[in-house]
């Protein structure tokens, strides 16, 4: 018995076959490991996007029409802010060297209006966005700096907020002589937008550079505007569960 597991032993089949088998097993395990971090992603990040603000409204934008008291195009806008901050379970020194926003794409287009997306304004005290030509973006980056300055794209190296508008313009025009007082707020309303003209799928990455040279990169998909929008003229919301947005380590 012993002279027979001698030569099945010293076999060199027997030996190819352990081969084989030990570096199935290597593949499996490390096909399991790969597929865990495409679902799960990175799980202790030194900085986290912790959540996702929406403001969702109506706007008009003034304009002359021959004998009527008013008249606006009407526009659906949706300002959008990203929070990052320190992961409390993470205990690297890390500081952020940038917060890049780009891949902006509308992947469902409203059947209305024109799309464009929007940096927030340089020029204006009074508005944080506005909708101008010299405002229009496929991408942007906001600098890691000692303080967080949204309109000047700075955010701080210690976490901070991005903001980006994304607008549907022209959606409708709306005139009246009968109005003794407009809002903005109620402009979707008064000229019959139909919500369902106006339901866009956007999508765009969001890279967070550190100065250690590591970066990360997650890929946001959003629904808008938000439900309402049409009758309250202003809408917000919230999105905390994160989770949903897996980021990748690219560098380092």
């Amino acid at each position: 018995m012993k002279d027979k597991l001698r030569t099945l032993v010293s076999n060199k089949m027997f030996h190819l076959v352990v081969i084989i088998v030990i570096i199935v097993a290597i593949l499996f395990f490390l096909g399991i490991t790969i597929l865990k971090y495409n679902v799960e992603g990175e799980t202790n990040m030194p900085f986290v996007l912790s959540k996702i603000s929406i403001i969702s409204q109506s706007l008009g934008t003034d304009k002359t029409v021959e004998g009527m008291r008013w008249a606006f195009d009407v526009n659906e806008t949706n300002d959008i802010y990203l929070y990052i901050d320190k992961n409390a379970g993470n205990n690297q020194e890390e500081l952020i060297k940038s917060v890049k926003i780009d891949s902006m794409n509308v992947n469902t287009a409203p059947t209305v209006g024109q799309t464009n997306f929007y940096k927030p304004d340089v020029t204006d005290v009074n508005l944080f966005f506005k909708d101008s030509a010299e405002n229009v973006i496929n991408s942007l980056e906001y600098a890691g700096d000692v303080e967080s300055d949204i309109k000047n794209l700075k955010i701080s190296n210690q976490g901070g907020i991005v903001a980006f508008r994304y607008s549907i313009n022209n959606v409708a025009e709306y005139t009246s002589n009968d109005d003794e007082q407009i809002e903005h707020k109620d402009l979707l309303n008064k000229a019959g937008v139909d919500y369902n003209n106006l339901k866009s799928n956007i999508s765009f990455d969001l890279t967070i550079n550190l100065e250690s040279g590591k970066v990360f990169k997650s890929n946001i998909n959003l629904d808008l505007p938000l439900d309402n929008v049409v009758q309250e003229g202003v809408v917000s919301k919230e999105i905390t569960d994160v989770e949903q947005f897996i980021f990748k380590r690219i560098q380092n």
